[in-house]
């Protein structure tokens, strides 16, 4: 499915953000604002959107920098910026929170992110939880540790020796290429995404998806994934924030969800109050074009009415 319309944004950081919306069917409940992962674009939400607007949401997605249709003079496919790249993805992500402030004035919003996303949501959270009535972080990993270290030294020595507007050799190899491994009889090295062939083949024979990250893109998604999780920042987002942390027990990317339990005990043990998690059995990481992706689809709706309704 499709979204209902395809926008272009322009942001204050000089990216014209390719913006897809869908609007709700009847009355308004709710905004949900979309960000998508690494290596991909968001109109492949459009079922998302079109099952949320089913349920009185609007639903609005843009491409991040670098990615899908979004153009930036300092942002060519495959790099966030030349410069400060974490910093103006944010930025941009406010611009969408402040169009669709703009088009539904009053209507709650709930900020959701898949994977990177997730890791891009809460690094929004850190200066804007009072803007949104909940947020949704789903397949993300904020627990990179000491591996996640290495791949920071790594890429600085890259970026050294090969300069940071290329494909990084060495991160593709730890990451995606490393998740395809340790799914048993994979049929694809895409297999990691979701059980679900016909899914796994759209994602390979889109020309938009499956991509390797530049030097410079990686650095930046580390610092997301440092900073969003570091005690000092968490501790500036609101504690009756509405929380849903959602991963899958088959999904590499995040240790089998380990690492969105590990978040989830991490928050909690901060005080916030109204925070739910679930590990989805036998689900590997794209859990909305999973075999069980209807399940997981009403589970969502129905916390998110009830997160508009408080």
């Amino acid at each position: 499915m499709t979204f209902d319309q395809t926008d272009t944004l322009d942001s204050p950081t000089g990216a014209a953000l390719n913006l897809h919306v869908t609007r709700a069917h009847g009355p308004l409940r709710g905004v949900i604002q979309v960000n998508h992962g690494l290596a991909e674009h968001a109109a492949r939400y459009g079922r998302f959107a079109a099952a949320m607007a089913a349920r009185g949401f609007d639903v609005y997605a843009h491409d991040h920098r670098g990615h899908g249709g979004t153009r930036a003079p300092d942002a060519p496919p495959r790099i966030f910026a030349a410069a400060g790249g974490g910093e103006k993805v944010i930025a941009d992500v406010a611009a969408v929170h402040d169009r669709l402030a703009a088009d539904r004035p009053g209507a709650p919003g709930i900020l959701f992110g898949h994977s990177m996303g997730g890791l891009v949501a809460l690094n929004f959270l850190h200066r804007h939880s009072q803007r949104v009535a909940g947020t949704a972080i789903w397949n993300a990993n904020f627990s990179a540790g000491a591996l996640g270290r290495l791949a920071q030294a790594i890429l600085a020595w890259e970026a050294f020796r090969l300069g940071s507007d290329v494909p990084s050799r060495i991160l593709p190899k730890l990451t995606f290429q490393d998740w395809a491994k340790k799914v048993p009889g994979r049929r694809t090295e895409f297999d990691w995404l979701s059980r679900e062939p016909a899914e796994v083949d759209k994602y390979v024979a889109d020309p938009l998806c499956g991509w390797d990250a530049s030097v410079s893109m990686w650095r930046d998604v580390f610092g997301f994934i440092f900073a969003g999780a570091d005690d000092r920042n968490l501790a500036a987002i609101r504690r009756d924030l509405p929380v849903n942390l959602l991963g899958g027990e088959k999904d590499p990317a995040t240790a089998g969800g380990k690492a969105v339990l590990d978040l989830a005990r991490r928050m909690k043990a901060m005080g916030f109050s109204n925070l739910e998690s679930k590990v989805w059995p036998e689900t590997r990481h794209e859990s909305l074009n999973e075999t069980n992706r209807d399940a997981i689809t009403e589970a969502f709706a129905t916390w998110a009415e009830r997160v508009v309704a408080d």
